[in-house]
């Protein structure tokens, strides 16, 4: 309350002299005295009013947030975790009846006598007066200025040329001056990370081709505009400038003022007019022409001033070298235009010979393109591999490793000789005329009789989207199947041109049916198969639903390919009756899956989180039903039904980008003209991508790169093997991979043996991150052809992928779900991550930093 007794009188004394204010506003335009009582009644609402304005607003601004609390807790007001306006609505109510000063009583007690209200309106209407003689005063002084500034402006643009060359003459003594006087300093940090100057000699001025470059150097003095600020010669020569302007306009203007002019000041100012105070005048108003005047100087050769310093000023003789100087800068100007554009002409040429032919769409090749296209789970990549099965050689392109594993295996149980070719994994069946890769294992340059792409509408993905391209474009077959979603048609038929083109439509046999109510964990039977984004949620809804009697297998994207191929055979044969998956069920696995639970209507996609696509909900859900075990496949959602079913019956949107990136033929290319990849990389920024497409960002390659640029590795490679260690298929998000990465670098260029991965098998994370290692060592050792050290240790990965399908299996029931912040336990029906202590602590922060922020920029 001690604060609130300050404020009290405060808010009476303000009060009183906005009254007073007030009345003197009201009399001083009267031409005669008013009666008090007429004002009265004339201002009552104001001053009815003005009171309560006046208390409330300074009571709200002035009482701390603390002692507003204890007031409004001293009236029984419960007050805690109360949000800040809610709590000053409340304050302002309780404050409108705090001891109200009486305005009109006070007003009575002031005016009692009509003598006090004479003298009110007669100093108002002196003050009036006062101020309309003031006004018509700096009227006229404005009238004038208006006028002068005409006249100068008239005598600039008179004299524009004229007063340049005075300045640029100027200007070319004092840099001569500078450059033979003033040393040249440079900035250094001392020990206690201070700046200071060191000399490091005089200027020279081949350095500098034009004024501005030479500005930007320190004079060796302190900045007067600033707290401790080098100067720079742009701040001397601007005031120079400056100066030198004002002084010539000066001097050249007091000569032509005429008689009316130097009158009409004295009227005015009541003083003579001098050169100096025409000098003030000048000041006004040559702003706009002063830094027109130094944007040229600054423009100048610096060479040109520095000749000019010797020339004694004439105008006659100046502004024939002036001219001279400028026909010359002209013409060096062309010279360097033509030799820019010619630059830029070879380097298109350049960047259209290495890249734009490579991305124009086929014109028609000799090759029979067959397009599967339709929704998930509809036979489309079985009669595909059917036509590939009955070849004399194939290829078979996948998304991901277990599905090129799922056909390297049926396959070669369907007596099809083939073998498996994933980056980090070679199995090779001898005498094999087919082969299952991953997509990005493609080359162009091998030949096969039927090649099979499968889900082509990932060429849309801004990461792997390429490969696909290359794949599409550049297939060397006599056949080609391509697999996918309706909303690629039309990109792959503009792509193919005029092609040889089979299209098959599919429909799903198996209706989707969206259940109307919300789902819940314990509404969890037999044959559903649960979807969440991320591995955590996987791990812990797994966990609950055995621990709920539940028996269950885990499909998520970090989990190794035999490990996720053992967890669905373990659905399939009824060893498990639920599935925990995250959106990786959506591609290609085929299983026997009464119903999709979609837990989540949104994922985290590695820069945000966002809703799914319609394109993501139709993929998993499509999963749902099985011909002669499930003739209907359920779809259920936990959250926003309505919403997620338009989704999923939404019609598709046509692929409209594709991406792009560097195949064989654009190195090829390239190193016809460069041999280094740090130039690669430029151009590749450089080249703009054809229309309809995206170039991928090569940003892990370009990162990796950098990690080594200018090292032994980059001198000791050719640039191909380079950027074939650069383009391996792991996670450079992961910086112990990139450490192992650089590791086995330095050792390929030594000559040594390639350092094992680590392993470690405490835990299923140890057990993850040492699949993960082993699968970068056999990355390197395919690629350099040590096949038979790779046996090994793919024998030594599928040891820790079974350690991992164990812990899943016999380990989950025992996870617990706890906060990633402290460890905390909570509660599985837990919404978030963390627990509410964690977050409120989190958002506490995010305000002070918010604060924090908000004050800086104030400052600024």
């Amino acid at each position: 309350m001690t604060k609130l007794m300050t404020v009290y009188p405060q808010a009476i004394e303000h009060t009183k002299r906005k009254v007073l204010d007030d009345i003197d506003r009201y009399l001083e335009v009267l031409d005669k005295l008013p009666n008090y009582e007429q004002y009265k009644t004339d201002r009552r609402n104001y001053l009815e009013q003005i009171w309560l304005n006046v208390w409330l607003n300074k009571v709200t601004s002035s009482i701390s947030k603390k002692e507003k609390k204890a007031i409004l807790a001293q009236h029984n007001y419960d007050v805690d975790g109360i949000d800040r306006k809610i709590l000053n609505r409340l304050f302002r109510n309780e404050m409108r009846n705090f001891e109200p000063f009486n305005v009109i009583e006070w007003l009575d007690q002031t005016f009692r006598t009509d003598d006090n209200w004479r003298k009110k309106y007669k100093t108002a209407t002196e003050r009036y007066k006062k101020f309309l003689i003031e006004e018509a005063k700096a009227q006229k002084r404005f009238e004038f200025q208006k006028d002068v500034e005409t006249i100068i402006n008239k005598l600039m643009k008179e004299e524009e040329i004229n007063i340049y060359l005075y300045l640029r003459h100027k200007v070319s003594r004092k840099l001569s001056r500078d450059f033979t006087t003033k040393p040249k300093y440079r900035m250094i940090e001392t020990i206690k990370i201070e700046e200071k100057l060191e000399k490091i000699g005089p200027f020279n001025s081949s350095d500098y081709f034009t004024v501005s470059k030479f500005l930007d150097e320190l004079t060796g003095e302190v900045h007067r505009a600033y707290y401790w600020e080098y100067e720079t010669y742009f701040n001397s020569y601007y005031t120079f400038v400056e100066d030198e302007l004002v002084n010539y306009i000066g001097e050249l203007l007091f000569t032509q003022f005429t008689n009316e002019i130097t009158t009409k000041y004295y009227e005015i100012y009541n003083d003579n007019l001098s050169p100096s105070k025409v000098k003030g005048l000048v000041e006004l108003t040559v702003t706009p022409w002063r830094k027109k005047y130094f944007s040229q100087i600054q423009s100048e050769i610096l060479a040109d001033l520095l000749k000019l310093a010797d020339v004694p000023y004439d105008l006659v003789v100046h502004k024939e070298i002036y001219y001279k100087d400028l026909q010359e800068r002209e013409r060096k100007r062309q010279e360097e235009e033509e030799a820019i554009r010619k630059k830029q002409e070879e380097e298109e040429r350049i960047l259209d010979d290495i890249f734009g032919r490579e991305y124009r769409p086929s014109a028609g090749r000799s090759i029979r393109y067959v397009l599967h296209i339709g929704e998930t789970n509809t036979g489309k990549t079985h009669h595909a591999l059917q036509r590939m099965k009955k070849a004399q050689s194939g290829l078979y392109l996948a998304p991901l490793r277990l599905l090129a594993l799922e056909v390297f295996d049926k396959l070669n149980g369907e007596g099809v000789l083939c073998t498996l070719r994933t980056g980090e994994e070679e199995k090779v069946v001898s005498g094999a005329t087919h082969h299952s890769c991953t997509v990005e294992m493609f080359h162009e340059k091998e030949a096969y009789e039927v090649i099979v792409i499968d889900e082509a509408q990932m060429i849309a993905d801004k990461d792997r989207g390429f490969s696909w391209y290359k794949a599409i474009t550049k297939a060397n077959a006599k056949e080609v199947h391509i697999i996918g979603s309706r909303n690629v048609e039309k990109m792959t038929l503009q792509l193919l041109g005029d092609s040889d083109i089979e299209i098959y439509d599919y429909k799903r046999d198996i209706p989707l049916k969206v259940e109307r109510k919300e789902f819940t964990m314990n509404q969890t039977k037999k044959g559903d198969a649960l979807v969440c984004f991320s591995r955590r949620r996987v791990l812990e809804t797994a966990s609950q639903l055995q621990k709920n009697g539940h028996s269950v297998s885990m499909i998520y994207g970090s989990m190794p390919p035999e490990t996720r191929k053992k967890q669905m055979q373990r659905f399939i044969e009824g060893e498990t009756t639920v599935i925990v998956s995250t959106d990786a069920i959506g591609m290609g696995l085929n299983l026997p899956i009464r119903r999709i639970a979609f837990l989540e209507n949104e994922k985290f996609d590695g820069s945000r989180r966002r809703r799914l696509t319609s394109q993501e909900v139709k993929q998993i859900a499509g999963r749902a039903g099985r011909k002669g075990i499930y003739d209907v496949g359920k779809v259920a959602f936990a959250s926003d039904i309505k919403l997620m079913k338009h989704l999923l019956q939404q019609e598709d949107d046509s692929i409209q980008t594709f991406a792009i990136a560097p195949t064989a033929s654009v190195f090829e290319r390239f190193q016809k003209y460069y041999r280094d990849l740090g130039t690669f990389f430029e151009l590749w920024d450089k080249f703009e991508s054809p229309k309809g497409t995206k170039k991928a960002s090569l940003s892990e390659e370009k990162e990796l790169y950098e990690t080594i640029r200018g090292t032994e590795i980059e001198a000791r490679l050719s640039m191909m093997d380079l950027y074939g260690f650069l383009h391996l298929p792991f996670s450079t998000k992961d910086s112990g991979l990139i450490e192992q990465w650089q590791d086995k670098m330095v050792a390929i260029i030594r000559g040594e043996e390639l350092p094992e991965p680590q392993i470690t098998r405490s835990s299923l994370e140890e057990m993850e991150l040492s699949y993960k290692s082993i699968g970068l060592h056999l990355l390197f050792l395919y690629r350099l052809d040590k096949r038979t050290e790779a046996m090994y240790w793919e024998r030594v990965r599928e040891e820790i992928s079974d350690g991992v399908h164990e812990y899943l299996k016999n380990d989950v029931k025992n996870l617990t779900k706890k906060c990633k912040h402290c460890g905390k336990s909570l509660e599985w029906d837990h919404a978030f991550t963390i627990c509410d202590h964690c977050y409120a602590l989190k958002s506490k922060k995010r305000q002070s930093h918010q604060f924090r922020n908000n004050r800086r920029k104030a400052f600024k």
